[in-house]
């Protein structure tokens, strides 16, 4: 199905008192939306990625707060006890994406102003809250699609690591959303998905918001990379982030530190389109950055079946940092950020 410009999907939202969000791990053979009820529940959603991606983690925890103070059967009288729990049981599910830490710290500012009140009256403010913050997020994606498309030229063709589209975020995507920018302005002609191994989310994902969107896209292996661009085909990198120090050293999925320095031997630009949620002016460096590991089975299984013999354990790093110095442009809501990066960030955030 192509979806028209104005047309937005969002993977998550707030129905008939629960949060309901699409389980991504069933993409693209089904679209299965899951309601949620307790925090337990988004919990475990955000632990096997049913929903991912920093931005709509950020979204989900924040709308997670709501369920807590709703939750019929949580025994707990007190609702900033609920919510204060629910805040920590969020926190802990994925250490490096910083926009989940983000949501909770201004949930808790929210919060703070309704403390007190009757319960009704407190579901009603975070619930403002939490929609308002999603609405934010559209914009914030809008804003940098825009500003990133700039950056294309007719004929261009791009390569993207990962998913950094509306299923990773509350609106049209981060990276993604350049894309279908640069498309309908003419500025791009085509898309390499890699399939970004070891749960392809490029390959299942990425791939599936492309061809909703109508924009023409081949699917390569992620070792595919380095021959795409030594024989001239890739004109340019765009992907997303989980978090981007104060010095413009980037996380992101697993395999985009190997991208950028194929981009750099190469001379591809490499760029990174985030929101400013995204931005850590508390983590120094990349190296300050706490790296998700996850099973091992991830690696030595594909949807169930082994692909390694049975004793082979697997080493399963989620993400990895690309450094500054290998980025082109920080594609941000407020503007394409170029080296030096520690002022352009500084300023972007208003710490400048």
């Amino acid at each position: 199905m192509r979806l028209a410009a104005a047309e937005v999907f969002t993977p998550l939202a707030w129905r008939d008192g629960a949060l309901a969000l699409v389980d991504q791990t069933l993409l693209p053979g089904e679209e299965r939306w899951l309601r949620l009820t307790r925090v337990a529940e988004l919990c475990d959603a955000i632990r096997r990625l049913a929903v991912r991606g920093a931005p709509a983690i950020g979204i989900a925890a924040a709308y997670g707060l709501i369920v807590a103070l709703l939750d019929r059967e949580d025994p707990e009288p007190d609702p900033a006890v609920r919510v204060a729990r629910a805040s920590a049981a969020l926190l802990a599910t994925r250490p490096t994406a910083v926009n989940l830490r983000w949501a909770l710290d201004e949930g808790a500012k929210a919060y703070a102003t309704l403390a007190g009140r009757p319960r009704e009256e407190q579901v009603a403010g975070m619930l403002g809250w939490a929609r308002a913050l999603h609405s934010d997020d559209i914009e914030r994606n809008r804003a940098m699609a825009e500003h990133g498309a700039e950056l294309f030229a007719p004929g261009d063709r791009a390569l993207t690591h990962c998913n950094a589209g509306a299923l990773a975020t509350g609106g049209i995507g981060t990276a993604i959303g350049v894309l279908g920018a640069a498309f309908r302005r003419g500025r791009l002609a085509q898309v390499w998905v890699d399939e970004t191994r070891p749960l392809l989310q490029g390959a299942r994902l990425t791939a599936w918001e492309m061809q909703r969107l109508g924009v023409p896209h081949r699917v390569v292996t992620d070792s595919m990379v380095g021959a795409l661009m030594r024989r001239g085909l890739v004109d340019r990198v765009i992907t997303g982030a989980d978090r981007i120090a104060r010095n413009g050293d980037v996380a992101n999925k697993i395999g985009t530190y190997s991208v950028a320095v194929l981009a750099q031997h190469h001379g591809v630009p490499f760029y990174v389109a985030a929101p400013l949620s995204t931005f850590d002016a508390d983590t120094p460096t990349g190296a300050d950055i706490p790296i998700e590991e996850r099973s091992g089975t991830e690696v030595t299984t594909l949807a169930g079946t082994a692909l390694s013999p049975a004793g082979s354990a697997g080493f399963n790093l989620a993400f990895d940092v690309t450094p500054a110095e290998l980025v082109t442009a920080l594609v941000t809501e407020r503007g394409v950020l170029r080296p030096p990066y520690g002022p352009a960030i500084a300023a972007a955030l208003g710490r400048g």
